[in-house]
């Protein structure tokens, strides 16, 4: 249906709805059963056979599908040449194929579950409306035809829908046509004809920004039936690609792959020469080198590192939405950690953006709030705003600016019905608030003329008025003094006209001063320990505000971002510098005062340079390139315009400074968990292969001394180090001294030296063990008969699992930390071990027909058990002697 040729009125009584009362609640459904509600069809989900065939289809488990065959050729040649076939080993391959299957469908399914929660969450963006004659907030998902909707500056639109309204109102809507230049809309285009999509001036569509002035519209399409619902099938589930680190993985995961190839094929050809030079040749000694080979690559590739990374990261990511910071970009989950600058916006981040309006200025001097009668004033509260008022369980709530709402609640103390106001009052122009302007004006149209309103900073506004010079220094000097207080101060003027103006400069051009306003604006409690957590933790903080210096001075002092080593400047110093000059003084700039979105991106561009990692919060639309450009971007859930959070990385669903602390905190927890796993992974990693190819060199001069793990035991190890015991690594709970610690620098690699010297240190203890005891059994385990062979293997291959099992202990502490003092906090990593415990008892004990192993005696056990146990011991003995060492150098 062509909507943009019929006006607006017809389309209201065609959705059975009001322009001034919007739907009532049975029209709601009526219409949501009939138009359908505001959500797109899902896109289909792979199905678990596709999963499946995509897990079994993964390159290291095609070499070992191949191995699989090659093992069912050469029994099958036995059992036709001897009868003597062993087809368990066929089964036990098959069988660790299909768990290795089976775990990376299950893990992957958890990562997708937990980014549809987090997308739930994305999507639950706040569309403010009337129905039932009341101005509410609703759902963007609850939205149908017929409902209408306030648009405002910043606002994302959600929904097509012909404009009923409009004032100054411009759309962004390169999203839909590719066009950038944002489109002037008029309520009053009368269109006719085949209009493309983008001349449609009198309509707006899903998925644009308003990006300046205000109107009100109609709900003509939701969901599917929306411009946006035509192409959208087209643009969803295109995945958001790989993060730095997955990359990282990818790369350190074909490295390792090229050396386990590498010791592989050397393994195959030292084993073929052997074979060569000491016989037997047959198909059966050779397939088996080949098939060694091949799971020795498998089990010593760490494949499962980049999808580790994923569920890691989806999973936390989850959990982060869980504290009130709504992660959009995988990125950001990495480099939030990192950062070691914080540009913060001051009201409703570090405040509780809960407005007062607790002085009032008029007439020459100050009034009490409930008898002030001040008409030009008032009627500016009420005209000149967006806002609106409603009560939610005895309290009132503010719909749309907090600045704005606390002027209404001001009025409405005086007795002033601010709704009656706006409904006898025909606007027409809005020059909206803007971080260039300072100020927002509305032009009202009265009986024989217009009514111009404007508020704004006490400079702006004064500096539009003529005052007399000894009147402009008393209002100063009474705004300074509010100022030193905290108060945020909101300065008046109006003037009357015969003629509308035709410009923003003609409406704002010798106003008459009418007075001034305090507004108080508490600082959150919690919000001083967290100014004190960045700084512990490294981290410097600086204010960028909109407020006067005095203001912001004062609160930057309470908080304890100021002291004598730094200082508050206006922006306007800053802009008046060289770059140069710029660079110099920034690093000692706390507070910047009267900040404006082009200083905000001037300031993140020079601290990027200066090769800081930088986190920028922000609300307004002027904040997008900031947000963008900083390393991450951080928007509020609650004031920020649409604008601002669809540029952000991460979205602050309570605006509170704390939530950006604890977001790093997190952050920092996520990488240094990224670490353990590495860590865990890359220890079997050296040990399984150093103990293979000692073995088969040792092999070739000493007979006796063959290689103590078969291919069962190799996939078995293989199980353990990509399977449960490493993914809850990843998710070891976050440790209480990370904000103690300085930020990881940009660039820093993730294996650090200290890593590798201990990756080294363990695997190197590890493989020498299990060597000395093939040797020389100093474990003193009986091993006499036909079995003795068949006991020392299984002897080396339980002693490697659990000294695996126990490292993933010395892994969950990095640096000199001893383990014991978080030893039970994960939960999960403590089943894990118990589980795959239990699994080797079993193995060991019952599962001799698949994997060759002998049952043991309990003092066996214990022996076993104890000795793994001292690769905890060892760790924890050389973290001691650098707590030492340390403890002796301060």
């Amino acid at each position: 249906m062509k909507f943009y040729e019929k006006s607006a009125e017809e389309i209201v009584k065609e959705f059975g709805s009001d322009a001034h009362a919007g739907l009532t609640s049975g029209q709601v459904q009526e219409n949501a059963e009939k138009y359908g509600r505001n959500v797109f069809s899902e896109t289909k989900k792979k199905s678990l056979l596709r999963r499946i065939w995509e897990a079994a289809t993964e390159p290291m488990l095609v070499l070992l599908f191949f191995a699989w065959i090659i093992t069912i050729a050469v029994n099958v040649v036995k059992e036709v040449q001897t009868g003597d076939g062993d087809f368990i080993e066929c089964v036990g391959i098959l069988v660790a194929i299909a768990i290795s299957v089976v775990l990376t469908v299950v893990m992957e399914g958890k990562s997708a579950k937990a980014f549809e929660e987090l997308n739930k969450i994305k999507e639950g963006i706040e569309i403010k409306v009337v129905r039932d004659g009341i101005v509410q907030y609703i759902p963007q998902s609850e939205l149908v035809a017929g409902d209408i909707v306030y648009l405002e500056t910043g606002n994302k639109v959600v929904a097509d829908g012909r404009l009923i309204e409009s004032v100054s109102l411009t759309s962004d809507e390169s999203s839909l046509t590719g066009e950038s230049v944002p489109v002037e809309k008029n309520a009053s285009s009368q269109l006719s004809g085949d209009i493309p999509v983008a001349e449609r001036t009198n309509m707006v569509f899903s998925g644009c920004f308003i990006t300046g002035g205000t109107g009100k519209m109609v709900v003509t399409g939701v969901g599917d039936n929306t411009e946006f619902g035509l192409i959208a099938r087209e643009i969803q589930g295109g995945g958001e690609g790989q993060t730095p680190l997955q990359e990282k993985m990818g790369k350190l995961g074909k490295v390792i792959t090229i050396v386990g190839a590498v010791c592989a094929a050397l393994i195959f050809i030292i084993q073929l020469v052997h074979i060569l030079v000491a016989g037997p040749i047959t198909f059966e000694t050779i397939s088996n080198a080949f098939i060694e080979s091949i799971v020795l690559m498998v089990a010593a590739v760490p494949e499962g590192l980049p999808t580790i990374v994923a569920i890691s990261l989806s999973i936390n990511i989850a959990k982060m939405a869980k504290q009130n910071a709504l992660v959009k970009k995988m990125i950001a989950c990495e480099t939030i950690g990192c950062i070691n600058v914080i540009c913060s916006d001051k009201t409703g981040t570090l405040t509780e953006n809960r407005m007062t309006v607790v002085d009032v200025y008029a007439d020459g001097g100050y009034c009490e709030i409930e008898s002030f009668c001040n008409l030009p004033m008032l009627e500016n509260y009420c005209l000149n705003s967006t806002a609106d008022l409603y009560e939610e369980n005895g309290v009132v709530r503010f719909v749309g600016n907090p600045t704005e709402g606390a002027l209404l609640v001001s009025a409405e103390k005086c007795g002033v019905d601010y709704r009656k106001k706006r409904e006898e009052a025909e606007i027409a122009e809005v020059y909206p608030f803007s971080s260039d302007t300072k100020n927002m004006t509305t032009v009202v149209r009265k009986e024989g003329g217009f009514a111009v309103y404007t508020k704004g900073s006490p400079e702006k506004i004064l500096s539009l008025c003529s005052v007399p010079e000894e009147e402009r220094e008393k209002y100063e000097g009474e705004i300074v003094g509010l100022q030193k207080r905290a108060r945020r101060v909101l300065a008046f003027a109006h003037k009357e006209v015969s003629a509308k103006p035709e410009s923003r400069e003609d409406a704002e051009n010798g106003m008459i001063f009418d007075g001034f306003v305090g507004i108080t604006d508490p600082l959150r409690a919690e919000v001083y320990d967290a100014v004190h957590a960045c700084k512990g933790a490294g981290i410097d903080l600086k204010m960028l505000t909109g407020d006067n210096i005095v203001t912001a001075s004062a609160i930057a002092n309470e908080l304890g971002i100021l002291d004598d080593d730094h200082i508050a400047v206006e922006a306007a110093y800053l802009e008046g510098l060289s770059d140069e000059e710029f660079s110099k003084v920034l690093p000692s700039v706390r507070v910047i005062a009267r900040s404006t979105p082009l200083l905000k991106m001037r300031v993140v561009k020079e601290l990027k340079a200066k090769g800081n990692v930088v986190a920028v919060t922000g609300d307004g639309i002027n904040d997008a390139p900031a947000l963008k450009n900083a390393d991450v971007g951080i928007a509020m859930g609650i004031s920020g315009t649409e604008v601002s959070k669809e540029a952000a990385d991460i979205v602050l669903l309570n605006d509170s400074f704390s939530t950006i602390v604890t977001t790093v905190k997190w952050g920092r927890g996520i990488y240094e968990n990224f670490k353990r796993f590495i860590q865990f992974q890359l220890t079997v990693n050296v040990a399984s292969v150093a103990i293979i190819f000692l073995c088969t060199v040792i092999g070739l001069f000493v007979p006796s001394f063959e290689n103590p793990f078969n291919a069962l035991d190799l996939l078995w190890i293989n199980i353990i180090m990509d399977g449960p015991p490493a993914l809850t690594l990843g998710l070891e709970p976050i440790r209480d001294d990370l904000m103690k610690r300085k930020p990881t620098a940009r660039g820093e690699s993730i294996v650090s030296a200290e890593m590798m010297v201990k990756i080294a240190v363990n695997g190197i203890f590890m493989c020498i063990v299990c060597l000395a005891q093939k040797q020389w059994n100093f474990l003193g385990i009986p091993m006499e008969g036909e079995n003795a062979e068949a006991i020392s293997d299984t002897v080396i291959f339980t002693l490697f699992v659990l000294f695996q099992l126990f490292n993933a202990f010395n892994c969950r502490e990095l640096g000199d930390r001893s383990v014991f003092p978080n030893f039970f906090k994960n939960k999960l990593m403590l089943i894990a071990f118990a589980a795959a415990f239990v699994l080797q008892i079993v193995i060991t004990q019952f599962a001799g027909p698949v994997f060759d192993t002998v049952a043991l005696g309990i003092l066996d056990w214990v022996k076993i058990v104890a000795l793994a146990f001292s690769v905890v011991l060892l760790d924890e003995a050389i973290k001691l002697v650098r707590r030492i060492v340390k403890r002796a150098k301060k």
